[in-house]
């Protein structure tokens, strides 16, 4: 376990972890906040990095997550997704798991190995572009993990987009794969919802690309009457914006966390 600790009071870690779904060893970076030598148990946030990017993309390029590690009181989790996995379980190729390494195996690891909530009152997840749509996707298929989920500029409509982002080295040509491709993509996912059970905050900027399938999924869940925080903002597909849009998105998992849910 290697430390860094930077001009914060918050320690951030690189940690070693172990898939036994993809037998091998995987990064995570974890943000720990000043009272956390004090032994109290604390809620943990899961933030996913995007396409392309890696595991200390987060704590690189928005070092101020640490200040907010001390703000809200909360452990910052930044697992590696391989650049696209997309966070999916591939049905094609058996070495990638990554539903199965963060929602089960990485989640255990930190209750194992940290001092943290160890319930889906103590969870939430959220992520940038790939990352948005994987803690989404994540979530909507373990609500008994997570109790709180986010997307910052989520690619939450992949079938708009087939043949970007190696998506179809997850899931197959979509030309051939359309049904697989649709059950894969989170506007066609929101039936797995239970009404009040999961605590969701989307945003987009209005110059994103992403833009209209975020609008999407907004109307998809107002229509199954699904409760959520949504917002646009001026904005493109840029660390500008995922930079401001972190500390909304953690002040909301904050008043989850000392409220929890109904």
């Amino acid at each position: 376990m290697l430390s860094v600790q930077l001009a914060f009071a918050a320690k951030v870690d690189t940690v070693l972890t172990y898939s036994v779904a993809m037998k091998k060893n995987i990064k995570a970076v974890v943000i720990t906040p000043d009272s956390y030598r004090q032994g109290k148990p604390l809620p943990v946030v899961y933030l996913l990095h995007g396409a392309g990017d890696s595991y200390d993309g987060w704590i690189k390029k928005v070092p101020a997550v640490q200040k907010y590690a001390d703000d809200y009181q909360a452990i910052i989790v930044c697992p590696d997704a391989n650049v696209t996995s997309w966070y999916f379980d591939s049905p094609i190729d058996p070495n990638w798991k990554y539903e199965t390494y963060v929602a089960t195996e990485l989640v255990n690891w930190m209750d194992k190995n940290y001092k943290t909530i160890n319930d889906r009152k103590g969870r939430a997840i959220t992520g940038l572009s790939m990352g948005g749509h994987g803690a989404l996707y994540l979530s909507f298929r373990h609500q008994d993990v997570f109790g709180a989920a986010g997307s910052m500029s989520g690619g939450v409509d992949i079938t708009s987009f087939p043949l970007n982002w190696n998506i179809a080295k997850r899931l197959g040509d979509f030309d051939k794969n359309a049904q697989r491709w649709k059950d894969n993509t989170i506007v066609n996912m929101t039936y797995l919802l239970v009404p009040n059970r999961l605590s969701l905050i989307i945003d987009c900027g209005k110059d994103d690309f992403f833009y209209q399938v975020n609008m999407k999924l907004h109307e998809q869940l107002k229509y199954g009457n699904i409760p959520h925080d949504f917002t646009i903002r001026p904005g493109a597909h840029t660390w500008d914006y995922w930079a401001n849009a972190i500390k909304y998105q953690l002040l909301y998992f904050n008043g989850f966390f000392n409220k929890g849910p109904k």
